[in-house]
């Protein structure tokens, strides 16, 4: 899986600010037509809210590594609330530790810093630090748990097209997202927590000196 400042997928899902996701270069004023042989895509200019392509864009497709964004709005708003706190340590489960693909090579023998499982998913797409982060949050302490809690909240910010079934994308027949949903779920990161947007233009991370895949 990508990191989530690259996107490689048959989903194209822009903002002209958008985080974690394609960025356009410039958008003049001018009215102009392009396509796309993705699948699906949705382009929208934020300044003004005018939707530029559009095709396909309320599909639920496998989302891949893009629903580690998410997991990260649901963490940040635990960060917000006071559940999570940056500097806070949390244990690795052996079920977190199972993941393959990107990772943070973490293990049981590890309580991570909240600081450091945000930057491993943001910067290197980890699906192990999504899963500790899931664990941590969920109501029953399972990444299931935190998939439905995904899903409820999806809904709530008027994203009717996703259904989550785990923390990171790991592929489910059950787990999709909309192109739009996409979208809307970006403009909220960037909107919600400005604080904590600089960490999308981080380009390297290295967590404990372990090499990453």
């Amino acid at each position: 899986m990508m990191p989530l400042n690259v996107l490689k997928s048959d989903t194209f899902v822009c903002r002209t600010a958008l985080c974690a996701s394609v960025l356009v270069p410039f958008l003049s004023s001018a009215v102009f037509a392009f396509d796309t042989r993705a699948r699906a895509a949705y382009v929208v200019d934020q300044g003004t809210n005018t939707v530029l392509l559009s095709k396909n864009a309320e599909t639920p497709l496998p989302p891949a590594s893009m629903s580690k964004l998410m997991t990260l709005y649901v963490a940040f708003e635990a960060v917000r609330d006071g559940l999570l706190s940056m500097e806070e340590r949390l244990p690795v489960s052996q079920h977190a530790m199972s993941y393959k693909g990107s990772t943070m090579f973490l293990d049981t023998q590890d309580r991570v810093k909240v600081a450091d499982l945000l930057r491993g998913i943001i910067v290197l797409s980890g699906n192990d630090a999504c899963a500790v982060i899931a664990e941590a949050l969920s109501s029953d302490g399972t990444e299931a748990g935190f998939a439905r809690l995904m899903t409820r909240r999806a809904r709530e910010m008027g994203m009717m097209d996703s259904t989550f079934t785990n923390s990171n994308g790991w592929p489910d027949p059950g787990h999709r997202m909309s192109a739009r949903d996409l979208a809307i779920l970006a403009e909220r990161l960037i909107e919600d927590f400005p604080e904590f947007y600089p960490m999308f233009a981080e380009r390297e991370f290295e967590f404990d000196g372990r090499a990453q895949s």
